[in-house]
């Protein structure tokens, strides 16, 4: 017996040390790697629009803005299965969502605005990009992602500022919340914070672990997005993809490779949820055979895969998004039902988690949510959806159905060319820094 325990010992610690774990550290890896992806390569245009000070700020604002919302939807998902777990209600063959939290504490109303919103953002999520269980996913990500950022700061310092280069941001309100509203989104990740919570053995430390991702994202995004505005200046206004910009290298094609590879990642963390929720509605959420259950996943998949290669952007959809469905899913909803969860005496004097002193008790935490609210209501949803709106309209024509190649410079007509052999030939223009003049049909 001890010489069959060994190897399936062996087999067990290999299975769980790659595949499995609810730990703090895997919490860390999954709310760090799946916070920014694909945004690595568009903050930089982001402070071509904001400008380096107010890019850095807004990341900065943003991030500790991101933190407080998940801190407030742990402690509804605290609050919420600790009630259930004194009805005697189970979820060891159930993974615990956020429209079931609002559902359970607030009632169906909250539940089906809260899915509406989170089933919309994370299936632009998707297109434009389980949690435990996936360990080394999540640690990949992080590699990936840390890759990029650093090549992106490196490479751009090492390639110094490009000629003339100018730094004229902010120069127009439409783009300047654009920009702000793209920060806003890079820091709006946590639609799956429920489904992280619910897959870690001590949910009560998810309040410190996604404020640890933060503050390590941030490494990342403000010394690349700074560097490489400051090499490239205002070109990254005509370019949204900072790979546009650097020299192709060996390091920049193994960055390309990697996020190539991380937008897999991505779409598997973005449609997990959407996954447990249509499991939920046709009724399969609870079987344990796993190929019924990736069938049953098929109507959800090909429409989002079919999404993605006919819109293949993401710079005006990711401050869209950010501005219209990222504003009420991360921001505004979690605070409003965290004020209406414990509006009552008796339900502030029966929470699981009383608020810290440090953070005012229970006025300062209703006084910091009625600042997120108004703050996101007007100047993320308002401001951010009318400047998004706007860019997004005039770039409309730019994007192109199935296009093979993004938002590129259209290719130039090939020159006339002259059958009569006896033509005469133009005269070379004057001035070679101008256009030639214009051939007029004979």
């Amino acid at each position: 017996m001890e010489t069959d325990g060994k190897p399936r010992d062996f087999r067990s610690t290999i299975s769980n040390f790659f595949w499995h774990g609810g730990s703090v550290y895997d919490a860390w890896f999954s709310c760090a790697s799946n916070q920014v992806a694909q945004v690595l390569l568009t903050l930089p245009y982001s402070f071509s629009q904001v400008g380096m000070t107010s890019g850095i700020l807004f990341q900065l604002f943003y991030g500790v803005m991101g933190s407080w919302t998940a801190y407030l939807i742990s402690i509804l998902y605290v609050e919420y299965r600790t009630r259930k777990e004194r009805e005697k209600v189970e979820f060891r063959n159930h993974v615990i969502q956020w429209f079931e939290v609002l559902d359970g504490l607030l009632g169906k109303h909250w539940r089906n605005v809260g899915l509406a919103f989170n089933c919309t953002f994370l299936l632009f999520g998707s297109v434009i990009q389980l949690i435990a269980c996936a360990r080394i996913w999540s640690f990949l990500g992080l590699i990936m992602t840390t890759y990029t950022a650093w090549y992106l700061t490196i490479a751009s310092l090492l390639h110094g500022q490009v000629e003339g280069v100018k730094h004229s941001g902010p120069t127009k309100l439409v783009l300047y919340f654009t920009g702000a509203t793209n920060i806003l989104y890079t820091f709006g990740g946590h639609a799956v914070t429920v489904e992280i919570m619910h897959a870690m053995w001590r949910p009560q430390k998810f309040k410190a672990i996604y404020l640890l991702a933060t503050v390590y994202v941030l490494t990342l995004t403000i010394p690349s997005a700074s560097a490489v505005y400051w090499a490239f200046g205002d070109l990254l206004l005509n370019h949204s993809n900072a790979f546009a910009l650097l020299p192709r290298s060996p390091f920049r094609d193994i960055s390309v490779i990697l996020m190539l590879i991380h937008q897999f990642i991505t779409f598997g963390f973005a449609c997990t949820p959407l996954y447990f929720v249509w499991e939920k509605a046709i009724g399969m959420h609870e079987c344990r055979s796993l190929c019924k259950r990736a069938a049953a996943r098929l109507p959800v998949v090909i429409p989002i895969w079919f999404l993605a290669i006919v819109f293949p952007f993401f710079g005006p959809i990711n401050s869209t998004v950010g501005s219209l469905l990222v504003s009420f899913t991360v921001y505004i909803i979690p605070s409003l039902a965290h004020i209406f969860t414990f509006r009552t005496s008796a339900a502030r004097e029966n929470a699981v988690e009383q608020p810290s002193k440090y953070m005012g008790r229970w006025v300062g935490t209703y006084t910091i949510n009625v600042f997120v609210v108004i703050w996101v209501l007007i100047v993320g949803f308002g401001f951010g959806g009318w400047a998004s709106m706007t860019n997004f309209i005039h770039q409309i024509d730019t994007f192109g159905l199935f296009t093979k190649c993004y938002q590129c410079m259209p290719q130039l007509p090939p020159p006339p060319h002259f059958h009569n052999a006896t033509a005469p030939l133009l005269p070379p223009p004057a001035n070679l820094t101008h256009a030639p003049p214009h051939l007029h049909a004979l």
